[in-house]
């Protein structure tokens, strides 16, 4: 059987802690591959690998650094199909969602294409006398990213192409669910022209992540996941006095006001909600029309249309969404579609009992839509990471503003409207950290910056656009005085620019 191992030194190195991890294939359910899961010390030799091989990296200018940038955008895009057959193969999302979850990551290694622009500092002339002032950006070191399985190739890009772009090394810590991908986005960065070395892939668990936490040569760590693993990542990140930046769980919510085109956001609702079977943080869970008419004429048309919804494997051309990753994801959210049931939720459409033909050991639920959900239930507090929909029916747009605000998370909100002032007010007082007007998943293109708020983002900085750079650089700024500007004598003031 194939195991996945890691990639250090630019090479693939079988592990050797003797611990391993199934992949399986979500669309069969059965096991197509294994995964060595790090010790330590395999850890430890990613690290010191990445450190030895940084130095030469950070001395490169940064237009040579960016030309490997283009070379391996260039390597996504021949290499395209095979990344999302792969990606497909053990995440369950369909090709064409795959392709989209490649691309979104090519984007940032676009922007990070244009990093001399971007590493510029700042300069002033004669500050004072004889002096000038100036600043510059300088990587940090070695750096460190903890990715989820929803997305194993884009959001290990929003990771490394910046901080490699910024003359960091890297090691990616992925998903020992889906880790093909990313090694095989380790190899194209190599082809590219990248020094082995500067991005390391090393599998594991806990004990990887425990290791990046804690060792003194790793001096930042972004991660992807839950809310409590990334309030963890950032406690003892922090406290082991590296940058931390972490992105949690989320309960986005879709406001459709009464004078919204209601086809249009129902078709919203279904590709938000129920795209790669809702595994997306972005995905939209709570759909929030305000007031009883609009809510009618919004189920009206959309509890045919998740009727219609295609379940199927991730090859199927025609299928919508394909399988959760695990069955353990599977088995989570039919438990959420019960006790919803069990709060006294309306099931309007019930996917637990889906099955599909050829394919019955597969990993699938099928759709589910609740109505009349309240925010005091599971099923509205909790992110459930499934095909699972709340409506939650507000009596008002003040009430429609509230929900979203005060949730625990903040990662995205949307506003289906045709009045610009209520899009306006939704925008400047949404408690969320990006927001959609007319638009269902609000992902900033790679050149902003991508972040929740609350529960759904830990840290100060986000991720790509550029609040990447700052957070993979450090800033040193230098007063320069020359002698034929220094008065004679001593100064024991403190120096002031007259």
């Amino acid at each position: 059987m194939r195991e996945v191992g890691h990639f250090i030194g630019g090479k693939i190195v079988a592990g050797s802690s003797g611990r391993k991890a199934d992949i399986f294939r979500p669309a069969t359910g059965e096991v197509q591959a294994t995964v060595g899961l790090a010790s330590a010390d395999e850890v430890r030799m990613a690290i010191a690998n990445a450190a030895e091989a940084q130095p030469k990296w950070a001395a490169t200018n940064p237009q040579r650094r960016a030309r490997v940038m283009m070379r391996f955008v260039d390597l996504l895009n021949q290499n395209m199909d095979e990344l999302a057959e792969l990606l497909a193969a053990e995440h369950g999302k369909t090709v064409p969602d795959a392709k989209g979850d490649v691309q979104r990551g090519l984007e940032v290694a676009e922007f990070a294409i244009g990093i001399p622009h971007l590493l510029k500092g700042e300069f002033t002339e004669s500050a004072g006398p004889g002096i000038d002032m100036y600043s510059m950006r300088q990587p940090l070191g070695v750096v460190a990213g903890i990715t989820p399985f929803n997305f194993p190739a884009m959001i290990p890009l929003w990771k490394f192409c910046p901080a490699i772009a910024c003359g960091n090394a890297f090691i990616l810590k992925p998903s020992e669910r889906d880790p093909s991908v990313p090694v095989r986005l380790a190899e194209l960065m190599l082809e590219a022209g990248l020094p082995a070395g500067i991005l390391n892939v090393v599998q594991g668990d806990k004990v990887a992540v425990d290791t990046l936490l804690t060792d003194p040569r790793v001096m930042a760590i972004g991660f992807v996941g839950s809310s409590d693993i990334a309030q963890y990542v950032y406690a003892t990140g922090a406290a082991h006095g590296k940058r931390v930046q972490c992105f949690g769980g989320a309960k986005n919510h879709m406001i459709v006001m009464p004078d919204a085109d209601m086809e249009q956001a129902a078709n919203a609702l279904i590709g938000a909600g129920y795209g790669s079977a809702g595994e997306r943080c972005m995905a939209v869970s709570v759909a929030v029309p305000v007031g009883e008419k609009a809510a009618e004429a919004l189920l009206e048309r959309l509890v045919p249309k998740v009727e219609a919804l295609r379940v199927g494997p991730s090859d199927d051309p025609d299928a919508d969404y394909g399988p959760l990753v695990t069955r353990a994801a599977v088995d989570r959210a039919r438990r959420y579609v019960d006790l919803g049931v069990e709060e006294g939720a309306s099931l309007l459409v019930d996917g637990r009992d889906f099955r599909l033909q050829g394919y019955e050991d597969g990993f699938y639920l099928g759709p589910c839509l609740f109505d009349h959900v309240k925010p005091n239930m599971a099923i509205y507090k909790d992110e459930i990471f499934g095909p699972v929909l709340s409506v939650v029916r507000a009596k008002d747009y003040a009430e429609a503003l509230r929900l979203p605000s005060e949730h625990e998370y903040g990662n995205g909100a949307a506003i289906f409207t045709r009045d610009g002032d209520a899009a306006r007010d939704f925008v400047a007082n949404v408690e969320a950290g990006m927001v959609g007007v007319n638009v269902p998943i609000p992902v900033p293109l790679a050149y902003h910056t991508f972040g929740g708020w609350k529960r759904s983002g830990f840290g100060d900085l986000n991720q790509h656009g550029p609040d990447s750079v700052r957070f993979y650089t450090r800033t040193k700024t230098v007063t320069s005085r020359w002698p034929s500007g220094v008065k004679e004598g001593a100064e024991f003031s403190i120096p002031v620019m007259e």
